[in-house]
């Protein structure tokens, strides 16, 4: 019996690409260098500042430079945090669906507190979330199961009776690990060339309202 449904947020509640992809941009300008098409940043959109900046400048975090590319990438984030994101087609009549069946729902993201909160309250759905669950609301982020079962406990719901939704390998493997159902969502920020069947998932959507189909024993 699925009694909650939980939520990944960048690539599977809401479309961020855009703004992400434009803070990116910004970095890449300041530094004298071309900007980067949407297509093409998209891909990387789930892994933050760390992928997109590695994406733009072939960096990793242990770089010496990274800390102040990080720093103007998420200053110019936070203040376009919402200038053009918005929820994926189909997810707002899904968030909808679930109330009108008296499901709670919730988000489960490794985006950390100070741009989820802000990012939900702009989407205008922070306040009907039943649990907004961080990156750093715990002390390991996924894909360590840590979130997924605070968040269960925030909702006082067995781990068991929650459906979780991601679009990253590393959602499925906290999904599985906490013992939830997990399904993979496609029109998220997934690189085509994927092995998706390595994910080890419970099922795959291609769009929000196929989310009711496995909920048959929903209450």
């Amino acid at each position: 019996m699925i009694e909650a449904v939980l939520f990944d947020l960048d690539g599977t509640f809401a479309d961020t690409a855009p703004d992400l992809g434009a803070a990116l941009n910004h970095v890449l300008s300041a530094r004298g260098r071309p900007p980067i098409p949407l297509h093409t940043s998209r891909l990387q959109a789930s892994h933050g500042s760390a992928g997109l900046l590695k994406l733009g400048f072939g960096i990793e975090p242990s770089s010496s430079e990274f800390p102040a590319l990080r720093d103007m990438f998420l200053a110019h984030y936070a203040a376009h945090i919402c200038d053009h994101t918005t929820l994926f087609p189909g997810m707002a009549e899904l968030v909808d669906i679930l109330e009108s069946r008296k499901l709670r729902w919730g988000i489960v993201t490794n985006k950390p507190h100070r741009y989820t909160v802000p990012l939900m309250q702009a989407l205008g759905y922070a306040d009907r979330a039943s649990c907004l669950v961080s990156g750093d609301t715990c002390l390991r982020a996924k894909p360590y199961p840590d979130p997924l079962i605070h968040a269960a406990n925030l909702l006082e719901i067995k781990p068991e009776h929650c459906l979780y939704l991601g679009d990253d390998k590393r959602d499925m493997q906290a999904g599985r690990a906490a013992s939830m159902k997990s399904l993979i969502a496609l029109f998220g920020y997934i690189d085509p060339a994927a092995d998706l069947e390595s994910w080890q998932a419970d099922g795959r959507i291609s769009h929000p309202l196929e989310l009711p189909d496995h909920l048959p024993n929903s209450i």
